[in-house]
């Protein structure tokens, strides 16, 4: 356990929110048994690192959650944007309180994986789709596995500039420009006709609960980031995304016809989420894609785009894909900062 919290203080830190990565690193290693919450932390029964339970994640979660609320208040006035005590006993002090008094509160913070939505991702999901526009001149039917509250399927409502190139709506209040090295994206048209999606946990837009449990999970010093996610749940629960609770490969074999749908290239895509799908999930959505590209054709194309972690665990680094029928190309578009924050862009090469 205190292994996993100071891995993940580590990565917080490399990532630039070091509050989060502090109180991390504070807890794995001061964190000491005498208490039910802390008892239950130190003798986590499953794997507790990022890879795994996430542990880490799930606490800091419980305790944003109660910072935003104002409890407890000396909590709430050490988190950003408010300065936080320069010296680590200090705020230690405020934080172990918090730990003790808000037990009751913060235990059930620990019973779910944290569920994130992260608009970031869709600047990476937005260029593959201008590369499928490019390619094959048709309209888009998304179908997004581990979809959450839905708002990445929702992109084309966003504003882009991605390697110069603007894309989707100007006028949105989600704008999202990426640091991007390498050529830009093609410059095509991006036309969504449909849009569904699937989880475990569906969240409703609508719900103020749902506002809060996904503000909670992004990390404190990101002030940009809660800012992006409130007004794309402003956006989303205008029109929300029709959502289902399901395994995503019973979802997608009722869902995605083995047919072609002609005029429309159908999208199968997902964003740091296959990983934690069961292997039989993942080896019936594979199958599932295949038998509907095998069947593809120019004019009723099919595509799978996911931006999700590959590589060995020490160098491990979220990767776009673009996997499309009838042509059976397997495109290594880009790598990107897991948050969407940055993209190291390849291209597709030839589009036709």
């Amino acid at each position: 356990m205190r292994a996993a919290f100071l891995r993940q203080g580590a990565i917080c830190t490399e990532a630039g929110a070091l509050f989060t990565g502090r109180l991390c690193r504070l807890v794995g290693e001061r964190l000491e048994q005498g208490g039910g919450l802390a008892d239950r932390m130190l003798g986590w029964p499953g794997n507790p690192s990022h890879e795994g339970d996430a542990l880490p994640l799930r606490l800091m979660g419980g305790l944003h959650a109660l910072a935003r609320a104002g409890r407890p208040p000396d909590l709430s006035a050490v988190y950003p944007p408010h300065p936080a005590p320069k010296e680590d006993d200090a705020l230690w002090a405020i934080v172990a309180a918090a730990l003790a008094a808000e037990a009751p509160a913060l235990d059930p913070w620990l019973d779910q994986p944290p569920q994130t939505n992260e608009v970031g991702r869709s600047a990476g999901l937005m260029a593959g789709l201008m590369v499928l526009a490019a390619r094959f001149g048709r309209p888009f039917r998304l179908y997004e596995l581990g979809a959450s509250a839905g708002l990445n399927s929702a992109l084309d409502r966003y504003a882009f500039v991605l390697g110069g190139v603007q894309a989707g709506d100007p006028a949105s209040s989600v704008r999202l420009q990426p640091d991007w090295r390498g050529p830009p994206p093609p410059g095509a048209e991006v036309r969504v006709i449909g849009r569904a999606g699937v989880d475990r946990n569906p969240l409703d837009v609508g719900d103020a609960g749902t506002r809060t449990r996904l503000a909670a999970y992004v990390w404190a010093d990101q002030q940009d980031r809660l800012a992006r996610l409130e007004a794309a749940l402003d956006i989303a629960a205008i029109d929300p995304v029709p959502l289902t609770r399901a395994d995503a490969a019973d979802w997608l074999e009722a869902t995605l016809d083995l047919a072609p749908e002609s005029g429309v290239c159908r999208v199968v895509m997902h964003t740091i989420a296959f990983q934690y799908f069961p292997p039989d999930s993942q080896a019936r959505i594979a199958a599932r894609i295949a038998a509907a590209g095998a069947r593809a054709t120019p004019d009723a194309p099919l595509a799978w785009l996911s931006f999700e972690q590959e590589g060995p665990i020490e160098r491990r680094r979220p990767v776009l894909r673009l996997r499309s029928w009838p042509d059976g190309r397997d495109d290594r578009l880009a790598e990107g900062h897991p948050h969407g924050a940055a993209y190291d862009w390849f291209g597709a090469g030839d589009l036709g």
